[in-house]
């Protein structure tokens, strides 16, 4: 069955992103060659990558002109970007869709063999979890305390219960963690 992923890097303290939009210095700290794997097992996992506008944006002006097996899957595969704002998506393969995500979703999952990813995406990351059609969070937990900027969790979203399903101590100090949502009680 295909499932929507939430992928992401946060620091011990629960920020995705530094005080300015696009700060993610601290993504070095946790890459290496082991979440350089787990990233080209995602991509080659997805059937579609999606985004929000301002994480689109951003990993459109990087992957575009990056290079290497990563850039090549991101480049490659299809993208969808949920705005309202946006007049085009001119990224390789991309669709942009003005409508109800979390409607699109639903309907996209039914649709597709492979599972859909999300990367980043905070504000659409919130109506996903909102709506419950998140199955699984992967969280990279750098070992950094940042002391400010922007969490991926932010106060009010709907309370989740969760269920470990995997954890993966890396090499840079680093934690991955995987958790599906928990059976509702």
């Amino acid at each position: 069955m295909t499932k929507l992923i939430m992928w992401n890097i946060i620091t011990l303290d629960g920020y995705f992103e530094g005080s300015q939009h696009w700060d993610l210095s601290f993504h070095n700290s946790v890459w290496g060659q082991e979440l350089e794997k787990l990233s080209l097992e995602q991509l080659r996992a997805a059937d579609y990558l999606i985004f929000g506008r301002i994480t689109y944006e951003g990993m459109a002006a990087h992957w575009t002109k990056a290079k290497g097996e990563i850039a090549d899957l991101m480049n490659s595969i299809p993208k969808i970007v949920f705005s309202t704002t946006l007049k085009t998506a001119t990224w390789n393969n991309s669709k942009l869709i003005s409508g109800n995500a979390s409607a699109e979703i639903s309907k996209l999952k039914t649709q597709s063999a492979k599972d859909l990813y999300v990367f980043g995406s905070a504000n659409l990351s919130e109506t996903f979890i909102n709506d419950n059609l998140f199955d699984e969070y992967r969280i990279g937990i750098a070992p950094i305390i940042l002391g400010s900027g922007r969490p991926l969790f932010k106060q009010g979203i709907s309370s989740k219960n969760l269920s470990l399903v995997s954890t993966q101590q890396l090499l840079t100090g680093g934690v991955v963690l995987k958790y599906t949502s928990a059976p509702e009680q």
